[in-house]
This record gives C-alpha cells, structure tokens and sequence, in this order.
C-alpha cells in the first residue's frame, strides 16, 4: 500500500528570539526579511512546492503577525491597487481560507512540547515539521528539501528526517544520527537511521550527520511525547521522541541536495541574506559589486 500523503505541516514559532534582540521585541523573528520575504515565507513556499495543503502555526505571545502575514490586507491592497501597484508580489502570502491554523504553546518546554501542542489538528495523519530558522535553499533548477522527502517518503514511507555534514567539534549543538546503510532511492540520497542522540558530547557522537530542520513523522510521535520526559537543556526533546520510534517504524534520512543557511544566529542570517541576493538576477551583480567595494 502507497503510505498516507502528507498534506499538514506543523510550523514552531514560538520562540522568543532573545539573539536578535532589540529586532525581535516587537516583531516575531520569523517575519524578519531575508532580502524581501521574511523568513516563514521560504517555509510556507517550501510546504507548498511539496504539495503540503495544510499550515500549523505553533505560536506564542506576541506572535500575531506570523498568522495575519498570511491574511488579506484590504487596505494595503486596496491603495496599491489605486495606484497602479501590481498586486502579485502578495500572491505568495496569501492562503486559502482554512489551510492556516495557529495554536498556542503556553510555556516554553522545548521543541518536542510545541510539536505536542498541534496534536489535535494534526490528527491521525503523517505530517511534516519545520523550523524555520533553518533556511533551505534548492540547487538552481533543483527541488526543495522538503519536496525532495516527500518523494522519498512515498518510496519508502515510515519517518524521514533531513540531515547533512558538518564537523565534528560542531556536533554538539545539534542533533545526531547514528547512520546505518545506504538505501536504494531515485532521487534522493537516503539512508537508514539506527539512533539519535541530542547534542551529544563531541567524543559520544556517533557521526558528523547532524538534523537540519526538517522531518516527515508518523502520528504515533504525538502518543510518545504525551508522556515525554524532559532531556537534554532540561526541555522535551522531539530528538528523544523520534529515537524511542526506531526499530518500530521505518526510520530514514534525506541528504538535502540544496544550502542550508542557520538563520538562528546573526552570522548566517547575514551569510543566508547575501547568498541569496547574488543569486537574484534583478540585483545579484549590484550586490557583488558592493561587496567587492566594501572588502578593498
């Protein structure tokens, strides 16, 4: 049997954004611009290459803007309008009425907590989660990360999670994988996922492949966390969750073929923030010009 499509992704985007402050006192974190499009908006438009119907906004206080970003602004469109404005540059924030959900995450407990808190909407259906902080960006003609899972999600079916290398006095900011043999999959490298340990010390890790920010889970991760107990950082971990799972479900990871940019921390917002500008070819070679200026 073809497994269930996944048609739902669960956003968590509670977070305070203390790393970006005084930026994020008022303004949620995921709607700062990288260039012109904040940064939920690379993940909205990346759920939906994959064919993901269905937006689950895991939210806090404070965190509005994140739902009416992809509401109707009449009064916006209605001068622009007016004026002449072509409107289409809104196309991509707008949602049919239905396909974006928030819900509220009360207190701070960690990843695994937020992913808890859209249980009911998410139901008894495979989903998909991500975090937005981790910006995935597709080869020039390439698919995006989660589209490139979702093809080897309906080969293989099970859970899938995103990785990708980094070095090894790195891992322990992350979680890892404990990778077992490479499985046969066209269009994707896949391979099979014995463990998971959550920042692990460099010494215990079991190999440089780290998480990167997305994942396509089976519902019975929901009836895991409901009795989840606090891990690493004294939060419950959705890592911890996932590793009670293997050896019951098919357990994979996808190499995403595409950059992946940290859009947790200021250097590599500003990394993610120029790459894209020079790939843009309405200001890419103005911007490497004033880069070269700016490093005489």
């Amino acid at each position: 049997m073809s497994p269930k499509p996944i048609r739902k992704a669960v956003f968590p985007v509670a977070g305070l954004g203390t790393r970006f402050l005084p930026a994020t006192k008022v303004v949620p974190k995921e709607l700062l611009p990288v260039v012109d499009r904040p940064l939920i908006q690379y993940a909205v438009d990346e759920a939906r290459e994959a064919g993901i119907e269905q937006m689950i906004f895991v939210t806090g206080r404070g965190k509005t803007g994140i739902v009416e970003h992809f509401d109707i602004a009449f009064e916006l469109e209605q001068t622009m309008s007016e004026r002449g404005k072509d409107l289409s540059v809104l196309e991509c924030t707008r949602a049919v009425p239905g396909d974006v959900i928030a819900v509220r995450q009360q207190v701070p407990l960690g990843l695994g907590h937020a992913i808890w808190c859209a249980r009911a909407i998410v139901g008894d259906e495979p989903f998909a989660i991500f975090l937005p902080d981790e910006l995935m960006v597709a080869r020039e003609g390439g698919s995006g990360c989660m589209k490139q899972m979702v093809e080897a999600y309906e080969q293989v079916g099970g859970n899938l999670i995103s990785v990708l290398e980094v070095p090894m006095t790195q891992v322990s900011a992350y979680g890892v994988i404990d990778p077992g043999a490479q499985v046969a999959c066209s269009g994707a490298t896949l391979t099979e996922v014995r463990g998971l340990v959550e920042k692990p010390p460099q010494a215990d890790a079991p190999s440089n492949k780290i998480v990167s920010g997305r994942y396509i889970l089976q519902p019975e991760v929901m009836r895991v966390l409901e009795n989840q107990g606090k891990g690493a950082g004294g939060e419950i971990q959705l890592t911890d969750a996932m590793a009670k799972m293997i050896g019951t479900q098919p357990f994979h990871a996808v190499t995403f073929d595409g950059a992946r940019y940290d859009c947790g921390s200021k250097v590599g917002f500003v990394e993610a923030t120029l790459a894209i500008a020079l790939a843009r070819p309405d200001m890419g070679d103005q911007v490497r010009a004033i880069a070269i200026d700016l490093l005489k």
